[in-house]
């Protein structure tokens, strides 16, 4: 269970321990980590980190060599696949059927009566957008459209738990932001979403918590929000109307570390690292008597920022 605030959270998935190895190969080593319910959660790691494989596991393609996957508080069982919708990375569609044929075929699979999956699916493919591609083959289709068709049959089913792939993959930015929005309605309606991605923007925009996995272990994990605040480095932007070099000297006379800002057209900018939190108060008893403040904000590392670094072993976990 997690606390958010005065909330408490269910975890949907748990997993434990978990170890997976490939002829000389670890790709996973004690792996742990547990998903909130109702949440969209990021695996992060660069290539060959073991999230394409934890994935696996947690759908039941292959098996731990050691540890447990829990799912609803008991350990995953067989059927539990199909509470499961899984979009690969390693994606592919039988290119001579016809696009909602194959659909409806895949939609079958998954529990659907015929009739139900036909209006579920005209329903998606009108928000998509795609409905005139109901009845062309899927060679037709460019590689965008056809990822939207396995997006699609995805979550037709309504799982309780979502795992993407690199579901930003090849998607150009208007398609990778209208899978964003439906990620985010996905889970309104009460999904949790698991996905692994490289593209940092994705999971500020988007993640509630993450996982970064680096040669083979879990190395953070938490919310997003906290994680940004917990690496930050107590740098301080102020910007200003006023005598800059006046300024920017008698802050590095009482706090040392002086960077320039943000270039603006409107105002002057400087950073100023503190050696602590504690010392916001003088830093703005000072400026504000000195120039006239426009604007002062915290400079809150980025994921990329922090995913750079701790890949790189330069943040202090």
């Amino acid at each position: 269970m997690f606390r958010i605030g005065n909330s408490y959270l269910m975890e949907i998935v748990r997993v434990e321990h978990v170890t997976k190895q490939y002829a000389g190969h670890k790709a996973l080593d004690d792996v742990s980590l547990a998903v909130p319910e109702g949440c969209v959660y990021g695996l992060l790691g660069p290539n060959g980190a073991g999230k394409t494989t934890l994935i696996r596991i947690i759908n039941r393609i292959t098996a731990p060599d050691s540890g447990q996957v829990w799912l609803d508080g008991r350990p995953l069982q067989p059927d539990d696949v199909y509470r499961i919708g899984y979009l690969p990375e390693e994606r592919g569609l039988y290119k001579k059927m016809k696009v909602g044929e194959q659909a409806i075929y895949f939609a079958r699979l998954k529990g659907l009566s015929r009739r139900e999956a036909t209006l579920r699916l005209r329903e998606w493919f009108d928000r998509f957008g795609i409905r005139p591609w109901w009845n062309k083959r899927v060679e037709e289709l460019s590689k965008g459209m056809a990822q939207k068709i396995q997006f699609i049959v995805t979550v037709l089913h309504r799982p309780r738990l979502l795992i993407f792939d690199e579901p930003f993959s090849g998607f150009d930015p208007i398609n990778a932001n209208l899978l964003k929005e439906e990620i985010l309605r996905l889970k309104d309606e009460g999904a949790t979403v698991i996905f692994s991605t490289h593209n940092m923007s994705s999971v500020e925009e988007i993640c509630d918590h993450i996982t970064l996995i680096n040669r083979s272990h879990n190395i953070l994990s938490g919310r997003v929000e906290e994680i940004r605040h917990r690496y930050g480095e107590n740098l301080f932007q102020i910007d200003f109307l006023g005598d800059g070099e006046s300024l920017r000297r008698e802050l590095g006379e009482r706090f040392g570390t002086v960077e320039g800002g943000e270039e603006s057209s409107l105002y002057d900018s400087l950073r100023v690292r503190l050696d602590t939190p504690d010392r916001i108060r003088e830093l703005l008893s000072l400026v504000n008597d000195r120039v006239a403040v426009r604007g002062f904000r915290e400079i809150i590392p980025s994921m990329n920022d922090i995913f750079i670094k701790a890949v790189e072993g330069k943040l202090q976990i």
